[in-house]
């Protein structure tokens, strides 16, 4: 990827806001600001943070690494505006849904149902199957996925009681912004919506909608269980959460610090992992010992795998990544 990279290089040098402080200058001098939705006690952050002490260790301790948390630098889509543009910040964690505008091949890799279970997803991002989607991120959008972290297991979440597929039919549910996350809700009988993520808890107040999917870590940190108590086992997704980096930010280090950050954040992308997958059922424990939420099988999990193959392999050939999807599926 390096002497991918290197091609893609310009002469020209690339103007930053004061707030975003990569230069050109001594490896001394280099600010790199990362932006999390999280505060640092979320696995997305400890990864972060965690890359940027990889980092440190490679080059010697030469770089200052400035992560933002609690969204103080605003929601995923403003990451994505920022990298892509090359002002503000210099990496951050996007679930691929909120790239698909850029490459819309890359909501496969985050596709419900699409992992069979941990250690299928596990072996996935080891290799190197994703690589054509790296490429299509880079070309279109100039932004260079340097690892990939995630590991959360994504469940409904809901204020009623839903056990199954009859009880799931009609359900109005939050589902992120890509196309395919509808389809598969839809194909499964329910009623989803792309909503902002930051509306999602009042929209359920609201009645807008009855909950969202998402992973333990997220229920706990937003406190979605206030509103929607019901936790129903789905299974439906590992989450995929690449560490991108500004392309722009990138180029304007050493080509031995690109090669630090590329293996740092291969690692750090395996650290974060480890953190995830480990403390998401943890997460989900502690809520129930709490009292905080109920917790339900679904009684026709093979039915919704059943329903949701036709739309995964129609999406695949809608995108031409119909061996992708095959190269998934065959780890």
């Amino acid at each position: 990827m390096i002497k991918n990279l290197k091609k893609r290089m310009t002469s020209a040098a690339v103007a930053g806001l004061a707030v975003m402080a990569v230069t050109s200058a001594g490896a001394a001098d280099l600010t790199l600001r990362g932006a999390s939705l999280f505060d640092n006690e979320h696995s997305y952050s400890k990864t972060l943070i965690k890359f940027g002490e990889l980092v440190n260790e490679k080059a010697g301790e030469q770089i200052t690494f400035d992560l933002r948390g609690n969204s103080e630098l605003g929601i995923e889509p403003d990451y994505v505006n920022f990298l892509t543009q090359g002002v503000a910040i210099d990496y951050a964690i996007i679930a691929p849904s909120n790239l698909a505008r850029f490459a819309p091949s890359l909501p496969l890799m985050d596709m419900p149902f699409v992992f069979r279970d941990l250690e299928h997803w596990n072996s996935v991002l080891s290799s190197d199957v994703l690589k054509p989607l790296e490429e299509e991120l880079l070309d279109k959008a100039d932004l260079i996925i340097v690892g990939y972290a995630g590991g959360g297991t994504r469940n409904l979440i809901s204020n009623k009681k839903i056990s199954n597929i009859e009880e799931l039919g009609g359900h109005k549910m939050r589902v992120m912004g890509a196309p395919i996350q509808a389809r598969v809700f839809q194909a499964i009988t329910a009623a989803p919506s792309a909503i902002a993520y930051s509306e999602v808890y009042n929209a359920i107040q609201t009645g807008v909608v009855d909950g969202l999917e998402n992973e333990s870590a997220s229920l706990l940190q937003y406190k979605f269980f206030e509103v929607a108590p019901h936790i129903t086992l789905t299974q439906h997704s590992i989450t995929v959460r690449p560490i991108i980096m500004s392309g722009k930010s990138f180029r304007k280090l050493s080509a031995e610090l690109q090669a630090v950050v590329m293996q740092a954040g291969a690692e750090a992308g395996d650290y974060g992992r480890g953190v995830e997958s480990s403390e998401d059922s943890l997460k989900l424990e502690q809520m129930k010992v709490a009292g905080q939420i109920e917790v339900h099988d679904f009684a026709d999990r093979e039915k919704l795998l059943e329903l949701v193959t036709p739309v995964q392999d129609a999406y695949a050939a809608e995108l031409g990544a119909e061996e992708l999807l095959a190269a998934i599926r065959s780890k």
